[in-house]
């Protein structure tokens, strides 16, 4: 039996893709004309550049045409975590940690050895953990303007499994959930697995257009929207207060639940209150320890008004069942010794630094970013594109991210998302240098 006709036109086109004849950022004939070139029809033109975009082969850009994509990039654009090339410099993810923090860990696990009761750590906690411990952290949550009874909070394996817990507790198939146009991509796959319907929303530098959002509610029954509103990922912005008071009567007069991300807040000091605080009824506020004392201390924290404790709850107890008794002793033991407090003020400064470092280098380029902010987004002229700049950078050993993984909608910019937490700041002066000459 013969192939199906797009099938030939697809395979030719990859043909030519593998074989350097259409090289990477070669803009593809626009369907209208692959119709009239092969004399197919509209649905089968558009099905050879769908397969072409499954494969990896080619990208679609909304008002702009098709594209073949460089190969030699990974097809998770730098966000699938993986062991790095020998050599290379990681700005793709955030690690953010200090010289001393491994004796600091030491101390720690020396101190719990020496403590009393070791037994009650071999034994699973409840879920959300135990009263002394959501204590501790409700207390730490006072940082961030947020005050709750520990009854109010939930200790979970990180802010990533906060956002799923919350998700899996109190969203459905189907259901609609308002989200930037650029987001956090640990959030939109999670939506995506969960299979929630996502409506983008555009953003300024007040954060996300509320009008919009507004205008969304009127003719569609949103049922939650997930908002950053303090150092937004990757675009660094900080929503201002009134903005978060109108987000929150948006949500009561529409009954809408806030899942409130603020993984990156503490880097924002002094900060407006958590949209938390503007709407506590409604509001899920999510962080954790990864980003302000160590990516592998997975301990993060829920506020959640007292209503939604119970699922929370079951839905810990049917994916994780509880944080590891250890790493929340450990976690507890620093926030109550002041270490979290000291390490956070440590690292704003050092990511002050970094940032400065980072505009001084890239001075000429359109950068958006937050001047404490450990990323920064890098907009490219017309004339490049995102990935083919990612493809160069990585055979010279810099690995970066492009626009497509926080993209919520069709619309792609062509960009990069900078990392610079990670490395010592010799490294990311030369990764940085490099950058600036290929996006200049």
């Amino acid at each position: 039996m013969a192939p199906p006709r797009y099938r030939s036109i697809v395979d030719a086109f990859a043909a030519r893709i593998h074989d350097g004849e259409l090289p990477p950022g070669t803009r593809l004939p626009a369907v209208r004309q692959l119709m009239r070139q092969h004399g197919i029809a509209l649905a089968t033109a558009s099905r050879v550049y769908a397969e072409l975009e499954a494969a990896g082969l080619a990208v679609g850009e909304t008002g702009r045409g098709t594209f073949v994509r460089d190969t030699s990039l990974p097809r998770g654009l730098g966000l699938e975590q993986r062991p790095l090339p020998s050599g290379a410099v990681d700005l793709t993810f955030n690690y953010p940690a200090l010289p001393d923090q491994a004796e600091l860990l030491r101390e720690g696990l020396r101190a719990i050895a020496a403590s009393g009761d070791l037994d009650a750590l071999l034994h699973s906690a409840p879920q959300g953990g135990r009263p002394h411990e959501r204590e501790t952290v409700a207390r730490h949550l006072r940082n961030r303007g947020i005050r709750v009874p520990a009854a109010q909070v939930l200790i979970v394996n990180g802010a990533q499994q906060g956002l799923a817990v919350a998700a899996m507790a109190l969203l459905r198939p189907g259901d609609l959930l308002a989200i930037d146009a650029l987001t956090y991509p640990g959030m939109k796959t999670l939506a995506e697995s969960c299979r929630l319907e996502l409506a983008p929303l555009p953003i300024s530098s007040g954060g996300t257009d509320l009008d919009r959002l507004e205008a969304l509610c009127r003719r569609r029954p949103v049922r939650a929207v997930y908002t950053m509103p303090t150092l937004h990922n990757p675009l660094g912005h900080v929503m201002p207060e009134a903005e978060r008071a109108r987000l929150a009567a948006i949500a009561r007069r529409h009954d809408l639940l806030i899942i409130e991300d603020g993984a990156y807040a503490f880097l924002a000091e002094p900060a407006p209150a958590p949209v938390f605080c503007h709407a506590p009824e409604r509001t899920l506020y999510v962080s954790g320890l990864s980003k302000s004392v160590a990516s592998g201390l997975r301990l993060g924290f829920v506020a959640a008004p007292p209503g939604l404790v119970p699922a929370l709850e079951r839905a810990i107890r049917v994916s994780t069942w509880n944080t590891p008794s250890l790493m929340v002793a450990l976690a507890c033991r620093w926030i109550e010794s002041g270490t979290v407090d000291a390490l956070e003020m440590r690292k704003r400064r050092d990511a002050r630094q970094r940032q400065r470092l980072a505009r001084r280098l890239l001075q000429g380029c359109a950068i958006t970013a937050h001047p404490g902010a450990y990323y920064l987004w890098l907009a490219l002229s017309d004339d490049r594109r995102a990935d083919g700049v990612a493809a160069a950078l990585a055979r010279q050993g810099v690995l970066v991210t492009t626009a497509e993984p926080f993209c919520a909608g069709p619309a792609v910019p062509q960009a990069l998302r900078l990392a610079l937490g990670s490395i010592a700041l010799p490294a990311l002066e030369d990764a940085l240098r490099k950058v600036a000459a290929l996006a200049a």
